[in-house]
């Protein structure tokens, strides 16, 4: 399935970079052209000849070869490519990957990349689990770049933890899957909102909802398995997306989703805004925990959040495709279709808390679907992965 695929390998100074011969030869097997871009310090690991012999290309390191005026052409690169993966990557090039630092070939030929981008993290526990990282890892992850995840095992240090890089078998699967979609919703891009989100009252405390996520990560995995590419926004939750097709972008506040969903929503062809955003945040937070023995009785003023789903219908462009989450416990049929219209939506998927197993927390869910056309079609109580086959029938209906 990777036959005649036009794969950039970046390697990067880890200790992981053994690895990289085993996934060149896994990826020629298959029948994928690799082109090699390793950093100087990932030369202190592996070899260009062995990196050569296995890939049947000369391996690209620096911008100029020789001294005949001849140079590496990053943008030719990144237009030849059908994917980029980097593996392994350190903490220092995910860094520089992140805050567009292009001191490297490797780095300007990412920067060039008009393909998918894939990321195999590779260092120390504690390396991996700090906040920078983190951060630049959840930075990656909004570009739209494909995080896979490291194992956890012994490491270079002998300590034990999260840091590992996947193996090889793992990370060519993982290629595989994301670069041979088929189904209903193949070449489409699908933005899906998940989850609660948190709006702060002092350093320890916050206004939130009992969101637990399932239903939007159900919706993710359902789009993935139909060909689409996933980019999911999730508010605080403990799941996490496994198919390799999802790109998870982790948030905690409303105002951090609406800035994400606004800036991906114009590259999708579909949304799908299943997250419990909170309609109101506090005006002002504190710097400091509040403390009950002299505070005393306080008072919080609220303000309105930014409204994600009438900003993404107010944006929406022909052909491409809204739908929306009603959660009611009154009236809900009146308060739904008021929504779809009032928010320029497609359709709305309505479910209401006065049905028993439905709404928050539960592994259920019973649904109505309500468009624009006055179809109204009810579904009686389901798992949510099958909720989410129902909704997804829906969209592929509306995109075609």
């Amino acid at each position: 399935m990777l036959k005649g695929k036009h794969i950039i390998l970046g390697i990067t100074g880890s200790i992981a970079a053994y690895k990289a011969a085993t996934i060149i030869r896994g990826l020629v097997k298959k029948g994928a052209e690799v082109q090699v871009v390793i950093t100087p310090a990932g030369k202190e690991f592996i070899t260009p000849l062995t990196l050569s012999t296995l890939s049947r290309k000369p391996v690209i390191s620096e911008f100029f070869s020789n001294r005949d005026g001849t140079w590496n052409s990053h943008v030719d690169l990144g237009l030849w490519a059908d994917a980029m993966l980097i593996a392994p990557a350190t903490a220092a090039t995910i860094g520089k990957m992140a805050n567009g630092i292009a001191d490297n070939m490797l780095i300007t030929t990412y920067l060039s990349c008009k393909a998918p981008v894939f990321v195999a993290p590779a260092m120390d526990l504690d390396m991996y689990a700090h906040p920078a990282t983190q951060e630049n890892l959840d930075r990656l992850r909004s570009f739209g770049n494909r995080i896979i995840e490291p194992d956890e095992g012994e490491l270079a240090s002998q300590l034990t933890g999260k840091g590992r890089m996947r193996e090889p078998e793992d990370i060519i699967a993982c290629l595989e899957s994301s670069l041979t979609s088929d189904g209903e919703l193949a070449n489409k891009k699908v933005l899906i909102t998940a989850g609660p989100t948190y709006e702060k009252i002092d350093p320890v405390r916050f206004i939130g909802n009992y969101s637990s996520g399932k239903m939007g990560f159900a919706l993710a995995e359902a789009c993935a398995r139909r060909g689409a590419e996933v980019f999911l926004i999730a508010g605080p939750t403990a799941l996490k997306a496994k198919h390799p097709r999802v790109c998870q972008v982790d948030v905690d506040s409303a105002e951090e989703m609406y800035l994400d969903a606004v800036g991906l929503f114009p590259r999708m062809d579909a949304a799908l805004l299943c997250a419990a955003v909170a309609d109101y945040r506090p005006e002002s937070v504190e710097e400091v925990k509040i403390k009950r023995e002299t505070a005393g009785k306080i008072t919080l003023h609220l303000v309105p959040n930014k409204d994600i789903a009438a900003a993404l219908g107010s944006d929406k462009q022909e052909g491409q495709i809204l739908g929306g989450f009603a959660l009611e416990t009154h009236d809900g049929m009146t308060h739904a279709q008021d929504k779809m219209e009032r928010k320029n939506l497609d359709f709305i998927v309505l479910n209401s808390l006065e049905d028993q197993g439905a709404g928050f927390r539960h592994d259920t869910n019973k649904i109505t679907i309500i468009d624009r056309t006055g179809s109204i079609v009810e579904y009686p109580l389901k798992k949510k992965e099958e909720v989410a086959d129902d909704i997804v029938d829906k969209l592929v209906t509306l995109l075609k």
